[in-house]
């Protein structure tokens, strides 16, 4: 369902005063009438399942992430066992390391970010939910030893010339939103530093922007050999993901 901007902004009226306290709300609603988004004057948004704390330090959690997220579990169950290791790169609030750390618990999970705004809620996320994460200050994948059976990243993928709205703009953190190379740049830059980290047996997962499956898909083919790459969509039927494993 698609809200015209009046109904959004009613919506997160109603929303605000559901869940700020009574004393903060008249504030609360002048932030919100100011262009502020209601889950940074909350200071907190569901995901998942978990409460994860979010400032102008690090993008909202979107749906299309708890997609990815439920996606990659699937992925997972299916084909690894659950003690294996993942690296979240580009990890902002902490939403998916922490929650695929609580849903497999048995997993050795790695969260890097080049932000050290970001890590520093990340890592309060993470105690605050109980969830064993390592948490690395870095460039992607440049300099990262080890080997992962899974790399997953919702990493910043908006062309510069693209519009977004303003209440994006805005407030949320322009380091965890553009890209350059019309949003591809993260991506190559993954896909070609990855074959060192990569186990025999792999997953990658990634977000992406709803035009740039095709151009992902060409990267995958590019940079690694003997793979299998799935574009697959959203709930609102959306390229969103890609899934790449090794034959």
């Amino acid at each position: 369902m698609k809200y015209t901007e009046e109904e959004l902004k009613e919506y997160n009226k109603e929303y605000l005063k559901k869940y700020i306290d009574e004393e903060k709300l008249e504030d609360g609603l002048k932030r919100l009438e100011n262009g502020e988004p209601v889950q940074y004057i909350i200071g907190n948004v569901d995901f998942y399942g978990f409460i994860f704390d979010v400032d102008r330090r690090v993008l909202i959690p979107r749906f299309e992430t708890e997609e990815l997220v439920e996606k990659t579990i699937k992925y997972i169950k299916d084909h690894f066992d659950e003690d294996i290791s993942i690296i979240d790169l580009g990890t902002g609030s902490g939403c998916i390391a922490i929650t695929l750390k609580k849903i497999l618990p048995n997993s050795t999970v790695m969260a890097v970010d080049i932000s050290k705004d970001a890590l520093e809620a990340a890592s309060h996320n993470a105690s605050k939910l109980e969830a064993e994460i390592i948490f690395k200050k870095n460039d992607m994948l440049h300099d990262i030893e080890g080997k992962f059976d899974v790399i997953i990243s919702n990493p910043p993928y908006i062309d510069y010339e693209e519009e977004i709205m303003d209440v994006v703009k805005n407030n949320e953190p322009s380091i965890a939103l553009y890209a350059d190379n019309h949003g591809l740049c993260f991506y190559e830059d993954i896909l070609k530093n990855c074959p060192k980290n990569l186990k025999d047996k792999f997953l990658i997962a990634f977000e992406i922007g709803q035009t740039q499956g095709e151009e992902i898909k060409k990267l995958a083919y590019q940079y690694l050999k003997n793979i299998e790459v799935k574009v697959e969509k959203d709930m609102k039927g959306l390229d969103r993901f890609v899934f790449i494993t090794n034959r």
